[in-house]
């Protein structure tokens, strides 16, 4: 038997085969797929995913489709009950045979009618899915999942996740999202002003350099980790990097030497740090818990985002889920989460760190 997992989002979509045999999990492999559907527009996901199902499945019959997504929020729809439709007349048509569910916030499993009937339990759900596969794994924890574009903080106790928020809307206000991310974070929403020469900068609020620039810089990331397009469209050089930081104050390379532009760099990192650790010291907030509380850590900016905001506030057990799912893995980890929820509802062993 055949599973996939999918997470459809607006800039990023991932897929994740999984391959049972008697019954229980044999082995899985992921794809993601750089797609952001604001620039290539909505017309063309039918095609995303029809690339993404050939390059996994190739000639295999595929059985079952677990779905999450977050595409639904992207500005080509008008409203995401549009989105959420749209995404999934494009799932059935692309993926017709299999047996398709859809996660929502809650864990759950729907079927793609009752998933457009109750539209805003499924939209921007792919967060419940990792939440689910942690909880299997550490049953209490606070789970830290850092992408190319946000920051989810959930926390889990004793097996169950306990958020407190159910759409974006809830989440960003319960701090359990914040919209700070690897790659995709304008540099103008992080700082608004930046020390330079012993004075205080105020940067320009145009679109000039993000975060990806900052981390790569700093050697957070490397060229092939920087899978987003770039804030002017050239390339992801490190001297490339610089020069887009360099304008975020309005200056140039012949302005700023190297090392006012590495000192910039890491400014801006420390505070995008303080920002996650506000949303972790906000969610911790309305808890019983103490620092000795596990924190897991996983996606692109895990370790280098999540774990670092954790420890900055006293945190000294990081749980990075690459260890235990693999680097590639961990980064489609709600894919790989959906896929293994609808393989536990099909009553299929889950693999032994589960």
């Amino acid at each position: 038997m055949q599973i996939m997992g999918l997470d459809i989002g607006g800039a990023n979509t991932k897929a994740v085969r999984i391959d049972i045999v008697n019954n229980g999990v044999l082995s899985f492999q992921v794809i993601s797929k750089y797609a952001p559907l604001w620039r290539i527009g909505k017309d063309k996901l039918p095609i995303i995913l029809s690339e993404l199902k050939r390059d996994l499945m190739r000639d295999s019959i595929l059985n079952i489709l677990g779905v999450t997504m977050t595409a639904e929020l992207s500005d080509v729809y008008e409203v995401k009950k549009v989105g959420v439709e749209h995404i999934l007349d494009c799932v059935e048509k692309v993926f017709s045979g299999a047996n398709i569910k859809v996660i929502d916030a809650y864990g759950g499993l729907k079927s793609i009618s009752d998933a457009k009937r109750d539209y805003l339990s499924v939209a921007g759900a792919n967060w419940a899915a990792t939440s689910w596969l942690v909880s299997k794994i550490i049953p209490t924890c606070i789970l830290i999942d850092v992408g190319s574009t946000t920051t989810d903080i959930i926390p889990i106790m004793n097996g169950k996740v306990v958020a407190k928020g159910f759409t974006d809307l809830d989440r960003l206000a319960n701090g359990e999202l914040i919209y700070t991310g690897a790659l995709r974070t304008n540099i103008a929403t992080i700082v608004n002003e930046i020390p330079i020469h012993g004075k205080m900068v105020r940067v320009s609020s145009e679109l000039f350099a993000l975060s990806g620039d900052i981390h790569l810089i700093l050697g957070n990331i490397n060229e092939e980790d920087y899978v987003s397009e770039t804030a002017n469209g050239r390339g992801k050089s490190k001297i490339e990097a610089l020069a887009r930081l360099s304008r975020v104050v309005c200056a140039d390379l012949n302005m700023l030497n190297m090392n006012d532009l590495k000192k910039m760099a890491q400014y801006i990192y420390e505070e995008q740090l303080n920002i996650v650790s506000k949303g972790l010291l906000q969610v911790l907030s309305g808890m019983d818990v103490d620092f000795n509380i596990p924190i897991v850590i996983v996606g692109l900016g895990g370790k280098f985002i999540g774990g670092k905001a954790a420890e900055r506030i006293g945190f000294k057990k990081i749980i990075d889920l690459a260890e235990i799912l693999g680097k590639d893995a961990s980064k489609a980890a709600s894919a790989l989460a959906t896929g293994l929820r609808v393989a536990f509802e099909h009553g299929v062993r889950l693999p032994k760190w589960l």
